[in-house]
């Protein structure tokens, strides 16, 4: 029995040392978990940041280069036939719109289908403006229809696209 007190007497002090010592290293190594946690989210941020950053200038620029007011004035030849400007017009969308279809990645849902919806209503337009004009008139006949289908719906399709990825912009800082 003495045997078993002064067993007792000696493992019970140095069964709470070592549940004390648990105690400290465990909070100790959570902490120090938690501070590199930080540091990877801070690094993180510095290098996703430009990235995104990145991704939304190049939405923004695909978003004003296929607006039908732009795209007409640049992809426009006087010698092209309306049929011809109509294909130009829908290649020259799907390729800006291809190039830069690895920018969602950075970007929320709802800001590139909104993108998209920008790109499916400038293709529409194009498509509507065609429609209304033989494929062997001039060029410019197609232009002309493809501005007063805009005047008309009185929407720029790349507005709420462009105002909404502005805004994303704005909450990232």
């Amino acid at each position: 029995m003495e045997a078993l007190t002064l067993f007792l007497t000696m493992a019970l002090p140095a069964g709470l040392v070592l549940f004390a010592m648990y105690l400290v290293v465990k909070s100790f190594l959570t902490k120090e978990f938690e501070k590199k946690l930080v540091e990877v989210r801070l690094k993180n941020k510095e290098l996703i940041l430009p990235a995104r950053m990145q991704a939304y200038e190049r939405v923004c620029l695909l978003l004003e280069r296929i607006s039908p007011n732009n795209l007409v004035l640049r992809v426009n030849d006087p010698s092209m036939t309306a049929g011809e400007l109509h294909q130009r017009l829908l290649i020259e969308i799907r390729e800006e719109f291809n190039h830069n279809l690895s920018q969602q990645v950075y970007m929320s849902d709802q800001s590139w289908d909104l993108v998209k919806q920008a790109v499916q209503d400038v293709t529409t337009i194009v498509n509507r403006g065609a429609e209304h004009v033989a494929g062997d008139a001039r060029g410019v006949e197609l232009a002309k229809a493809i501005f007063e289908d805009l005047i008309q719906q009185n929407q720029d399709p790349m507005r709420n696209a462009l105002t909404f990825v502005k805004n994303e912009i704005r909450q990232l800082y």
